[in-house]
């Protein structure tokens, strides 16, 4: 089993106080749920423990390894996956490339990639367009394209900012059940 934790992180620019002392800890095969306001400071938290932005104060450790001072790039080859709010598609490739596009950016060799991109499509069932390109995909296909993208490089834990944002209603339980298998492939979810 394997620990992602957050202690006292703290975030100040200037003197606005953008998150102040949060802890928390998620495991493998645990989701856990960081909720608030807007403006809360939710995503500056993710960026915090992912590595896209520095803290003020405090330490991201996993697996009782501070790596508060390793950028994005060491984090995401130690087990970090983070999927952003907004829209990360790339509109102009398929499905496919868009898998394939994280694969190479992992330094996958070209089997490994060729059968992660097939488990993939078929756990997330986009199999079926996997060479449609990204702009002509619905809300619900992008987000499960996106998910999937993020799982190329094998993470311990996924950072998921607000997931179903943008999200028809039946899209949101197809998701919900792939978090749920997630979980059961022995990785840790935070989700806001």
């Amino acid at each position: 089993m394997h620990t992602l934790e957050a202690n006292n992180l703290a975030k100040t620019i200037k003197k606005a106080k953008l998150v102040h002392d949060i802890s928390l800890k998620v495991k493998t095969k645990e989701v856990v749920g960081l909720l608030g306001p807007n403006g809360a400071g939710k995503t500056t938290t993710f960026y915090m423990i992912c590595g896209l932005a520095t803290s003020t104060n405090g330490v991201v450790s996993l697996d009782g390894k501070d790596i508060t001072n390793l950028p994005l790039s060491s984090r995401a080859k130690l087990g970090i996956g983070y999927l952003p709010q907004e829209s990360s598609i790339f509109k102009d490739l398929t499905v496919e490339e868009n898998l394939q596009i994280a694969g190479e950016a992992l330094n996958l060799d070209e089997n490994t990639m060729k059968e992660r991109i097939e488990k993939l499509l078929e756990i997330f069932n986009i199999e079926p367009i996997r060479n449609r390109e990204g702009i002509r995909l619905s809300g619900g296909e992008r987000r499960r394209v996106e998910i999937a993208r993020s799982l190329m490089g094998k993470p311990k834990f996924l950072l998921l900012d607000e997931p179903f944002a943008g999200v028809d209603p039946i899209a949101v339980v197809d998701i919900q059940n792939i978090i749920k298998q997630l979980i059961e492939l022995d990785m840790g979810i935070l989700i806001t």
